[in-house]
C-alpha cells in the first residue's frame, strides 16, 4: 500500500484576522501546487483515493492535485490538525489495499511518517512524501520526500 503525504501550499497571509481555520491558500501556494502537482502526476503518483483535511487551505492543495491527476476529493474530518497514530490507523483500516494520497498538516504529518517509518522528517509546504506500509504490521519505509522546490526543475 502506497501512501502519499501531501502537505498544503502556502496559506500565509500577513494581515490575517479570521479563524487560522479559514485561511486559503494564498497566490504563491496556488501556484506552486499547480507545480507540484503536474510534478506528481508526471512521475507517476496515481493513488486510487484522495483525502483531504476540510480546511480550506487542504482542501484547495487536494482539488488542485486531484485536478491533474483525474481523481475526486473525499474530505476527511480526521486529517484536521490533530491528526494521529490513531486517525491514520483508521484510514489504513478503511481504505486497505488501496493506494491513498492524504492532504493536510504539519506537525502532523511528519509525526505519522515518523510512527510509519521510525525516521524523522519535516516536510516543507507543498512537500509530498511517499511511504509504502506493510499493512499487516502497519509499518512504513519512506521510499522518497519532494520538497516543492524540486518540481520546478
Amino acid at each position: 500500500m502506497k501512501v502519499y503525504f501531501l502537505r498544503h501550499g502556502d496559506a500565509a497571509w500577513p494581515d490575517w484576522d479570521q479563524p487560522d481555520t479559514q485561511r486559503p491558500l494564498n497566490k504563491k501556494g496556488k501556484k506552486e501546487m499547480r507545480r507540484v502537482a503536474k510534478f506528481l502526476a508526471g512521475i507517476g503518483v496515481a493513488p486510487d483515493v484522495i483525502l483531504s483535511s476540510p480546511l480550506p487551505r487542504a482542501v484547495q492543495t487536494a482539488a488542485i492535485a486531484a485536478a491533474a491527476m483525474g481523481l475526486e476529493v473525499m474530505e476527511e474530518a480526521s486529517l484536521t490538525p490533530g491528526f494521529d497514530e490513531q486517525k491514520l490507523a483508521a484510514i489504513l483500516s478503511a481504505h486497505n489495499e488501496q493506494d491513498i494520497l492524504l492532504v493536510g498538516h504539519e506537525p502532523d504529518f511528519s509525526g505519522a511518517i515518523e510512527m510509519l517509518t521510525g525516521g524523522t522528517i519535516k516536510m516543507a509546504k507543498a512537500g509530498c512524501a511517499r511511504v509504502d506500509v506493510d499493512e499487516t504490521r502497519r509499518r512504513g519505509q519512506l521510499i522518497w520526500l519532494l520538497p516543492p522546490k524540486i518540481s520546478a526543475r
